[in-house]
């Protein structure tokens, strides 16, 4: 996942044009994938949910969320990301899915 990137040299303006185009197109690619990823990160909210809901848990759970913020602290750390806009996507992932927990266990 670690890639080295090397600063692009330009003979050109259509070379930059054609670069930017490229470099778009892959961050398009990418974003379907993280739309996926994210669809089916949440598909697993009625599992939880309804699990929870059997143990007598609450949708909202002190340790796990430690848990995964202490994870992305790590990666953070190895991949040289800002771990404060990470923790806020997460934190908005995870929203989504007690969300969706909630409104499932509504329906039940």
């Amino acid at each position: 996942m670690e890639e080295v990137y090397e600063i692009k040299r330009f003979n050109n303006k259509q070379e930059a044009e054609e670069l930017l185009k490229k470099s778009r197109k892959c961050i398009d690619e990418i974003d379907n994938e993280l739309f996926a990823l994210i669809s089916k990160r949440t598909s697993f909210a009625k599992d939880i949910a309804l699990s929870k809901d059997y143990l007598g848990k609450p949708i909202f759970d002190e340790s796990r969320e430690k848990e995964i913020h202490e994870k992305i602290d790590a990666y953070c750390e190895k991949f040289g990301l800002d771990v404060d806009i990470i923790n806020q996507i997460v934190d908005m992932l995870t929203i989504l899915n007690k969300n969706e927990q909630e409104k499932i266990l509504r329906e039940e």
